[in-house]
Formats: C-alpha cells, structure tokens, sequence
C-alpha cells in the first residue's frame, strides 16, 4: 500500500511540473500576442525554472525571448539569442526559424553578419 502512495505522489509531482512548464509558456505566449512583452520575459523564467530536467523546451523559449527582444527593439539582444539557439540547437525547427529570424533583422538594418558576436567582447583577453 505504501509503494503505491508513493508511485501515485512521484507520478502527480511530474505531472504537476509538466503541468506549470506548459502553462507558464501557454502565458507567454498570450502576453506576446498582447504585446506585453515584460510579462512574457517573467513567464519564460517561469518555464525555465520548472524546465531544468526537460532541456527539449529550451529552443522554444529562446525563440520566444528573442522575438520579444526584437519587439522591444533590443536587435543586438535578439541577434545574440538567436545566433546561441542556432550554436547550440543546430538541427532544431526553432533554429531554423531563428536563421530566418536573423536574415529579416539583416535585411532591415538591424543587423550584420557577425555583428551580435562582436557586441558582446567580455573575452577572457579583455577582463581584467
């Protein structure tokens, strides 16, 4: 009786945490339609706390932060988003879309090839 309490608890706690990862990025994505994009920005660290052991959702909320990035017309800051999410996610749908993503920003002037990568110098050469 004990071992199937214990079961019934470890299955309800992972479903439970499934649960509120997906209805922390379903919120996210209602708040990027509204265009608020400083409460998609809390509903993404939401997710990515409750999504630690899931790294399958990371791609997807990289996504999402950088669109919003680009929203709030932080085009370096979406840039380097989507140049980590296609570095570390190469084979991935939300990659591609981030490629695509990328090429949009290029052809509006927002961004250079190699641009998002020079923005951010903090190399270990220059601390000090």
């Amino acid at each position: 009786m004990r071992a199937l309490i214990v079961i019934a608890l470890a299955v309800s706690s992972v479903g439970c945490t499934r649960w509120s990862m997906d209805h922390h990025l379903n919120n996210a994505y209602r708040a990027y339609d509204r265009g608020d994009c400083q409460r998609v920005m809390l509903e993404l660290s939401q997710v990515d706390r409750t999504s630690r052991s899931r790294p399958f959702i990371h791609p997807e909320v990289s996504l999402l932060r950088g669109q919003c990035l680009e929203r709030d017309k932080l085009y370096v800051d979406a840039a380097q988003t989507y140049e980590y999410l296609i570095q570390h996610y190469p084979g991935n749908e939300y990659a591609y879309r981030a490629k695509a993503r990328l090429q949009t920003l290029e052809r509006l002037g927002h961004y250079r090839v190699g641009e998002a990568a020079v923005a951010n110098p903090a190399t270990p050469s220059t601390w000090r």
